[in-house]
Protein backbone atom coordinates (compact mmCIF):
# COMPACT_ATOMS: atom_id res chain seq x y z
CA UNK A 1 0.00 0.00 0.00
CA UNK A 2 2.49 2.53 -1.37
CA UNK A 3 -0.09 5.57 -0.69
CA UNK A 4 -0.98 4.73 2.95
CA UNK A 5 1.43 6.13 5.81
CA UNK A 6 0.82 5.98 9.66
CA UNK A 7 1.36 9.05 12.30
CA UNK A 8 3.53 8.02 14.70
CA UNK A 9 2.37 10.34 17.93
CA UNK A 10 5.02 10.30 21.10
CA UNK A 11 2.03 12.34 23.51
CA UNK A 12 2.42 8.76 26.03
CA UNK A 13 4.74 8.24 28.66
CA UNK A 14 4.69 4.24 28.15
CA UNK A 15 5.53 3.78 24.66
CA UNK A 16 7.82 1.29 23.32
CA UNK A 17 11.42 2.35 22.19
CA UNK A 18 12.21 3.64 18.50
CA UNK A 19 13.87 -0.15 18.16
CA UNK A 20 10.90 -2.01 18.67
CA UNK A 21 8.63 0.46 16.82
CA UNK A 22 11.28 -0.48 13.72
CA UNK A 23 10.15 -3.83 14.45
CA UNK A 24 6.65 -3.19 14.67
CA UNK A 25 6.36 -1.01 11.51
CA UNK A 26 8.00 -3.94 9.77
CA UNK A 27 5.55 -6.20 10.88
CA UNK A 28 2.97 -4.26 8.48
CA UNK A 29 2.93 -3.13 4.96
CA UNK A 30 3.79 0.16 5.53
CA UNK A 31 6.59 2.62 4.60
CA UNK A 32 5.67 5.88 5.16
CA UNK A 33 5.46 7.31 8.73
CA UNK A 34 4.97 10.98 10.03
CA UNK A 35 6.48 12.81 13.17
CA UNK A 36 5.37 15.12 14.75
CA UNK A 37 8.81 16.50 15.57
CA UNK A 38 12.33 15.40 14.05
CA UNK A 39 13.45 12.82 16.77
CA UNK A 40 16.79 12.07 16.46
CA UNK A 41 16.43 8.62 18.24
CA UNK A 42 13.64 7.58 16.16
CA UNK A 43 15.52 8.41 13.00
CA UNK A 44 18.29 6.65 13.97
CA UNK A 45 16.51 3.78 14.88
CA UNK A 46 14.76 3.48 11.73
CA UNK A 47 18.18 4.08 9.19
CA UNK A 48 18.14 1.67 6.82
CA UNK A 49 14.94 0.46 6.74
CA UNK A 50 13.27 1.60 3.99
CA UNK A 51 10.92 3.38 5.52
CA UNK A 52 10.03 6.84 4.65
CA UNK A 53 9.34 9.93 6.60
CA UNK A 54 7.47 13.39 7.14
CA UNK A 55 9.10 15.67 9.98
CA UNK A 56 7.67 18.44 11.51
CA UNK A 57 9.35 21.68 12.95
CA UNK A 58 7.33 22.16 15.93
CA UNK A 59 4.82 25.43 16.20
CA UNK A 60 6.87 26.40 19.16
CA UNK A 61 9.71 26.76 16.96
CA UNK A 62 8.62 28.35 13.76
CA UNK A 63 9.19 31.61 14.78
CA UNK A 64 13.05 30.90 15.70
CA UNK A 65 13.68 29.52 11.77
CA UNK A 66 12.61 33.23 10.36
CA UNK A 67 16.97 33.32 10.53
CA UNK A 68 17.78 31.68 7.70
CA UNK A 69 21.23 30.08 9.46
CA UNK A 70 18.70 28.88 11.97
CA UNK A 71 16.65 26.92 9.55
CA UNK A 72 19.86 26.07 7.28
CA UNK A 73 20.81 24.56 11.05
CA UNK A 74 17.54 22.92 11.27
CA UNK A 75 17.23 21.38 7.99
CA UNK A 76 21.21 19.89 8.21
CA UNK A 77 20.79 18.40 11.30
CA UNK A 78 17.27 17.42 11.07
CA UNK A 79 17.26 15.90 7.63
CA UNK A 80 20.85 16.37 5.63
CA UNK A 81 22.07 14.37 8.39
CA UNK A 82 19.44 11.20 7.64
CA UNK A 83 19.16 11.36 3.71
CA UNK A 84 21.82 8.29 3.27
CA UNK A 85 19.66 5.83 5.84
CA UNK A 86 16.02 6.99 6.48
CA UNK A 87 14.82 9.33 3.21
CA UNK A 88 12.74 12.12 4.80
CA UNK A 89 10.15 13.13 1.73
CA UNK A 90 8.59 16.48 3.20
CA UNK A 91 9.38 18.58 5.99
CA UNK A 92 6.02 20.20 7.85
CA UNK A 93 6.42 23.09 9.06
CA UNK A 94 3.99 23.29 11.94
CA UNK A 95 1.02 21.44 12.37
CA UNK A 96 -2.15 23.12 12.12
CA UNK A 97 -0.51 26.17 12.99
CA UNK A 98 -3.60 28.57 11.51
CA UNK A 99 -6.20 26.93 13.70
CA UNK A 100 -4.59 26.26 16.96
CA UNK A 101 -5.94 28.82 19.61
CA UNK A 102 -2.38 28.37 21.08
CA UNK A 103 -0.60 29.86 17.94
CA UNK A 104 -0.48 33.50 17.44
CA UNK A 105 -1.72 35.29 14.88
CA UNK A 106 1.97 36.74 14.50
CA UNK A 107 3.16 32.99 13.63
CA UNK A 108 0.51 32.87 10.52
CA UNK A 109 2.43 35.69 8.18
CA UNK A 110 5.60 34.22 9.32
CA UNK A 111 5.02 30.46 8.08
CA UNK A 112 5.40 31.26 4.45
CA UNK A 113 8.72 32.60 5.09
CA UNK A 114 9.87 29.95 7.15
CA UNK A 115 8.77 27.35 4.79
CA UNK A 116 10.40 29.14 2.37
CA UNK A 117 13.85 29.32 4.29
CA UNK A 118 14.16 25.73 4.48
CA UNK A 119 13.27 25.08 0.96
CA UNK A 120 16.50 27.66 0.11
CA UNK A 121 18.51 25.55 2.69
CA UNK A 122 17.43 22.12 1.02
CA UNK A 123 18.86 24.10 -2.27
CA UNK A 124 21.98 24.88 -0.15
CA UNK A 125 22.40 21.27 0.78
CA UNK A 126 21.41 19.78 -2.54
CA UNK A 127 18.72 18.07 -0.98
CA UNK A 128 15.25 20.50 -2.57
CA UNK A 129 14.78 17.92 -5.36
CA UNK A 130 14.40 15.46 -3.26
CA UNK A 131 12.55 16.86 -0.17
CA UNK A 132 9.31 19.14 0.05
CA UNK A 133 8.20 21.65 2.59
CA UNK A 134 4.83 21.75 3.32
CA UNK A 135 2.48 22.39 6.27
CA UNK A 136 -0.34 20.20 7.75
CA UNK A 137 -3.74 21.86 8.16
CA UNK A 138 -7.28 21.33 9.91
CA UNK A 139 -10.35 21.34 7.87
CA UNK A 140 -10.94 24.59 10.36
CA UNK A 141 -9.05 26.37 7.13
CA UNK A 142 -12.26 26.52 5.01
CA UNK A 143 -14.80 28.98 5.47
CA UNK A 144 -17.47 26.47 3.76
CA UNK A 145 -16.95 23.04 3.19
CA UNK A 146 -20.14 22.23 1.68
CA UNK A 147 -21.14 21.28 -0.73
CA UNK A 148 -17.93 20.86 -1.86
CA UNK A 149 -17.68 22.80 -5.18
CA UNK A 150 -18.63 25.49 -2.56
CA UNK A 151 -15.56 24.95 -1.04
CA UNK A 152 -13.11 27.97 0.23
CA UNK A 153 -11.03 29.07 2.50
CA UNK A 154 -11.80 31.31 5.63
CA UNK A 155 -11.49 35.13 4.43
CA UNK A 156 -8.91 36.15 7.24
CA UNK A 157 -6.40 33.91 6.10
CA UNK A 158 -7.27 33.88 2.35
CA UNK A 159 -4.51 37.02 1.10
CA UNK A 160 -1.98 37.07 4.06
CA UNK A 161 -1.82 32.95 4.09
CA UNK A 162 -3.17 31.12 1.90
CA UNK A 163 -2.46 32.63 -1.53
CA UNK A 164 1.36 33.24 -0.88
CA UNK A 165 1.58 29.28 0.75
CA UNK A 166 -0.23 28.21 -2.81
CA UNK A 167 2.13 30.00 -5.06
CA UNK A 168 4.94 28.75 -2.58
CA UNK A 169 3.50 24.96 -2.86
CA UNK A 170 3.13 25.62 -6.49
CA UNK A 171 6.48 26.75 -7.43
CA UNK A 172 7.78 23.76 -5.23
CA UNK A 173 5.76 20.82 -6.55
CA UNK A 174 5.16 20.41 -2.47
CA UNK A 175 1.64 18.66 -1.92
CA UNK A 176 -1.38 20.62 0.32
CA UNK A 177 -1.63 18.56 3.73
CA UNK A 178 -5.04 18.56 5.23
CA UNK A 179 -5.98 16.63 8.18
CA UNK A 180 -9.70 15.16 7.27
CA UNK A 181 -11.93 13.48 9.82
CA UNK A 182 -15.43 12.21 8.85
CA UNK A 183 -15.43 11.42 12.98
CA UNK A 184 -15.53 15.10 14.26
CA UNK A 185 -18.09 15.91 11.16
CA UNK A 186 -20.34 12.92 12.21
CA UNK A 187 -20.25 13.45 15.76
CA UNK A 188 -20.79 17.14 15.63
CA UNK A 189 -23.72 16.79 13.18
CA UNK A 190 -25.10 12.97 14.03
CA UNK A 191 -29.05 14.13 12.73
CA UNK A 192 -27.31 15.49 9.01
CA UNK A 193 -24.75 13.14 8.49
CA UNK A 194 -25.29 9.33 8.08
CA UNK A 195 -23.34 7.19 9.78
CA UNK A 196 -22.20 4.73 6.71
CA UNK A 197 -21.95 7.80 4.55
CA UNK A 198 -19.01 8.90 7.23
CA UNK A 199 -17.72 4.74 7.13
CA UNK A 200 -17.66 4.19 3.59
CA UNK A 201 -20.58 1.90 3.94
CA UNK A 202 -23.55 1.76 1.34
CA UNK A 203 -25.54 4.54 1.29
CA UNK A 204 -27.82 6.91 -0.97
CA UNK A 205 -24.76 9.34 -0.74
CA UNK A 206 -25.06 13.18 -1.34
CA UNK A 207 -25.19 14.69 -5.21
CA UNK A 208 -23.58 18.13 -4.95
CA UNK A 209 -26.49 20.35 -6.57
CA UNK A 210 -23.98 22.72 -8.21
CA UNK A 211 -21.27 20.34 -9.69
CA UNK A 212 -23.86 17.50 -10.24
CA UNK A 213 -20.56 15.39 -8.49
CA UNK A 214 -22.21 12.34 -6.80
CA UNK A 215 -20.37 11.54 -3.09
CA UNK A 216 -21.06 8.26 -1.47
CA UNK A 217 -18.58 9.26 1.55
CA UNK A 218 -18.00 11.89 3.39
CA UNK A 219 -13.64 11.54 3.09
CA UNK A 220 -14.01 12.48 -0.43
CA UNK A 221 -16.44 15.48 -0.11
CA UNK A 222 -13.52 16.83 2.77
CA UNK A 223 -10.96 16.00 -0.08
CA UNK A 224 -13.11 17.82 -3.28
CA UNK A 225 -13.47 20.71 -0.38
CA UNK A 226 -9.90 21.50 -0.22
CA UNK A 227 -9.42 21.36 -4.22
CA UNK A 228 -12.54 23.88 -4.56
CA UNK A 229 -11.01 26.35 -2.18
CA UNK A 230 -7.85 25.82 -4.00
CA UNK A 231 -9.25 25.83 -7.21
CA UNK A 232 -11.19 28.98 -6.76
CA UNK A 233 -7.91 31.31 -6.11
CA UNK A 234 -6.27 29.80 -9.56
CA UNK A 235 -4.73 26.91 -8.29
CA UNK A 236 -5.97 23.55 -9.81
CA UNK A 237 -2.78 21.42 -9.85
CA UNK A 238 -1.24 21.14 -6.36
CA UNK A 239 -2.02 17.56 -4.66
CA UNK A 240 -3.63 17.23 -1.41
CA UNK A 241 -2.08 14.44 1.09
CA UNK A 242 -4.27 13.43 3.86
CA UNK A 243 -1.97 14.30 6.63
CA UNK A 244 -4.06 12.68 9.53
CA UNK A 245 -7.42 10.83 9.35
CA UNK A 246 -8.69 7.94 11.42
CA UNK A 247 -11.36 7.09 13.60
CA UNK A 248 -11.50 6.52 17.49
CA UNK A 249 -11.78 3.09 18.75
CA UNK A 250 -13.17 4.05 21.84
CA UNK A 251 -14.92 7.12 23.75
CA UNK A 252 -16.77 8.19 26.67
CA UNK A 253 -20.72 7.59 26.80
CA UNK A 254 -21.60 10.92 24.98
CA UNK A 255 -19.12 10.53 22.37
CA UNK A 256 -21.32 9.20 19.41
CA UNK A 257 -19.68 6.17 17.66
CA UNK A 258 -16.54 5.68 18.99
CA UNK A 259 -16.07 1.89 18.50
CA UNK A 260 -14.22 -1.01 17.65
CA UNK A 261 -16.33 -1.85 15.12
CA UNK A 262 -16.38 1.58 13.48
CA UNK A 263 -12.87 2.54 13.99
CA UNK A 264 -11.99 -0.83 12.44
CA UNK A 265 -14.47 -0.22 9.34
CA UNK A 266 -13.65 3.39 8.96
CA UNK A 267 -9.64 2.38 8.70
CA UNK A 268 -10.22 -0.45 6.13
CA UNK A 269 -12.64 0.94 3.84
CA UNK A 270 -10.37 3.95 3.82
CA UNK A 271 -7.19 1.34 3.16
CA UNK A 272 -9.42 -0.10 0.04
CA UNK A 273 -10.39 3.19 -1.38
CA UNK A 274 -7.15 4.73 -1.51
CA UNK A 275 -5.46 1.50 -2.65
CA UNK A 276 -8.56 1.60 -5.60
CA UNK A 277 -6.88 4.01 -7.31
CA UNK A 278 -10.29 5.50 -7.82
CA UNK A 279 -9.29 9.22 -6.80
CA UNK A 280 -12.24 11.52 -5.88
CA UNK A 281 -15.41 12.79 -8.01
CA UNK A 282 -13.76 15.66 -8.32
CA UNK A 283 -10.09 14.29 -9.00
CA UNK A 284 -10.68 11.01 -10.40
CA UNK A 285 -7.95 8.16 -11.04
CA UNK A 286 -5.60 10.98 -9.24
CA UNK A 287 -3.20 9.16 -6.58
CA UNK A 288 -3.98 10.36 -2.90
CA UNK A 289 -1.83 9.68 -0.18
CA UNK A 290 -3.09 9.20 3.36
CA UNK A 291 -1.64 9.18 6.65
CA UNK A 292 -3.87 7.33 9.51
CA UNK A 293 -3.57 8.27 12.70
CA UNK A 294 -2.39 7.01 14.63
CA UNK A 295 0.35 4.10 15.36
CA UNK A 296 -0.06 4.05 19.33
CA UNK A 297 -3.08 5.03 21.64
CA UNK A 298 -1.88 8.10 23.28
CA UNK A 299 -2.75 7.90 27.31
CA UNK A 300 -1.33 11.59 27.80
CA UNK A 301 -3.51 13.22 25.05
CA UNK A 302 -5.28 16.36 26.21
CA UNK A 303 -9.49 16.41 25.76
CA UNK A 304 -12.01 13.76 25.73
CA UNK A 305 -11.80 10.10 25.80
CA UNK A 306 -11.51 9.49 21.94
CA UNK A 307 -8.35 11.48 22.09
CA UNK A 308 -6.52 8.74 23.73
CA UNK A 309 -7.76 5.97 21.38
CA UNK A 310 -7.23 6.91 18.11
CA UNK A 311 -4.22 4.30 18.03
CA UNK A 312 -3.99 1.14 15.93
CA UNK A 313 -1.58 -0.60 18.19
CA UNK A 314 -1.63 -0.89 22.32
CA UNK A 315 1.81 0.63 23.19
CA UNK A 316 2.32 -2.07 26.28
CA UNK A 317 2.81 -5.41 24.11
CA UNK A 318 2.29 -4.12 20.87
CA UNK A 319 -0.78 -5.70 19.94
CA UNK A 320 -3.48 -4.57 18.06
CA UNK A 321 -6.62 -2.88 18.56
CA UNK A 322 -8.36 -3.99 15.53
CA UNK A 323 -7.08 -5.15 12.26
CA UNK A 324 -6.90 -3.02 9.24
CA UNK A 325 -5.51 -5.56 6.92
CA UNK A 326 -1.55 -3.73 6.69
CA UNK A 327 -0.31 -6.81 8.52
CA UNK A 328 2.47 -8.46 6.59
CA UNK A 329 0.76 -11.57 4.85
CA UNK A 330 -3.03 -10.46 5.88
CA UNK A 331 -4.22 -8.04 2.97
CA UNK A 332 -7.38 -7.63 2.95
CA UNK A 333 -6.96 -6.04 -0.25
CA UNK A 334 -8.39 -7.94 -3.18
CA UNK A 335 -6.06 -10.30 -4.17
Amino acid sequence: SANIGINYGQVANNLPSPQRVVQLIRSTTIRKVKLYDANPLVLSAFAGSSVEFIVTVKNEDITSLLDYQVALKWASENVALYMQSSPIKIISVGNQVLTEANVSSSVHTQLVTVMTNLHTALDDLKLSHRVFVSTSHSMAILGKSFPPSDGEFKDSITKPVMLPLLRFLNQTGAPFMVNIYPYFSYKAKPLDISLAYALFLTNNGVTDSKSKLHYDNLFDAQVDAVYSAMSKLGFTNIPVLVSETGWPSNGSPIELAASVSNAMTYNRNLVKHIQSGAGTPMRPKQELQVFIFALFNENKKPGPTSQRNFGLFRPGDLSTVYDIGILQGHSTSPS
